[in-house]
């Protein structure tokens, strides 16, 4: 397996996973750093990439895990979940993905599985909290003396990271709705429809995070060590406040596609009420001249001079006269 390499440096690169599929591993001491040698570790994290027929071979047959545990581990699809089975914690929750992977600015899944001396996680394209959490490892600017203290810092991370593209959401809604009061609204609906997209995934996996951790603190509050309880406490806290926040922009997204809709809707009213208006202004003139247009005997100024002049006139006094109604009949409504 690859122990941490010695050279660390801030902006790495991602690793390569070995022959048993193993992406990377970090062996901790007491103080919660990580160990350069090869003496007793007080825990690791080991992660694997769960593309890797290798490390899917390796993981179902990890005979530390409770074959629960590693069926979860290697299940095909995504399904949130949160879960204590045999002293070990294990779940699989959402997170960003990182800007160097294929679909980048999207959610992808972390999954874990830890106790007291080991954290196993695994994942399927690179994500952005989890190698945040590798730079705080690798520079040693954070202490993790436990598996539970790395497991709430990568959570909180993405959490962090969803936060911030809730914030990125509100601007981009503040920006909407300014165009939106000053009519400036008509290119609007593509914008507005994007935010509103995102913001449903984003909610939906805050909705999820935050039952799940409800559901481990109602059914395993007594089985859970104490650490590990305060830190879902935490954790469910945080998502909650989260998921408020992203309902909230939801119905301010809602109202702002009301408002377009509404403007959009008078819009439409406004073009039906002048079509509405020439229709009526050209129909009795249409009438006159489909009936001066008849090639019948008896038709009047036939033979006059003037014929033509008198029946046009006689044509704009009419359409003049409805428009004038029309215009009475409408200021007489309002």
């Amino acid at each position: 397996m690859n122990d941490v390499p010695q050279n660390v440096t801030a902006d790495f690169l991602p690793s390569v996973p070995d022959e048993t599929g193993l992406y990377f591993l970090y062996r901790f001491d007491a103080d919660g750093l990580v160990m350069r040698g090869h003496g007793e570790a007080r825990w690791t994290w080991r992660s694997y990439l769960l593309t890797d027929l290798h490390a899917r071979k390796t993981i179902a047959n990890e005979q530390m895990l409770p074959a629960s545990v590693r069926e979860a581990m290697l299940a095909s699809g995504y399904a949130c979940h949160l879960d204590l089975e045999q002293d070990w914690l294990h779940g699989d929750l959402p997170d960003l993905r990182h800007d160097f992977s294929v679909e980048a600015h999207g959610l992808g899944h972390f999954r874990f599985a830890f106790n007291d001396v080991a954290l196993i996680g695994g994942r399927k394209q690179p994500l952005r909290s989890v190698d945040n959490v590798r730079r705080m490892v690798e520079g040693g600017t954070r202490r993790f003396r436990s598996p539970a203290e790395l497991i709430e810092t990568v959570i909180s991370q993405s959490l962090d990271g969803l936060t911030a593209d809730l914030a990125r959401i509100g601007e981009e809604l503040d920006g909407i709705e300014d165009r939106i009061v000053c009519d400036d609204w008509h290119s609007e609906r593509q914008a507005l429809n994007d935010a509103r997209r995102r913001l449903v995934t984003i909610h939906r996996q805050m909705a999820s995070i935050a039952g799940l951790f409800r559901h481990l603190d109602h059914s395993h509050h007594h089985e859970l060590p104490p650490p590990v309880a305060d830190m879902a406490a935490r954790l469910s806290n945080r998502a909650v406040s989260l998921h408020h926040d992203g309902e909230q922009l939801q119905a301010r997204a809602r109202l702002l596609q009301d408002e377009l809709m509404a403007k959009l809707g008078a819009q439409s009213n406004q073009l039906l009420y002048a079509l509405s208006v020439m229709t009526s202004v050209l129909l009795p003139m249409t009438i006159i001249s489909g009936l001066f247009g008849m090639n019948v005997g008896g038709l009047p100024f036939f033979q006059h001079p003037y014929g033509f002049v008198i029946v046009t006139i006689l044509s704009i006094t009419v359409a003049v006269l409805v428009l004038w109604f029309l215009r009475r009949l409408g200021s007489g409504r309002m």
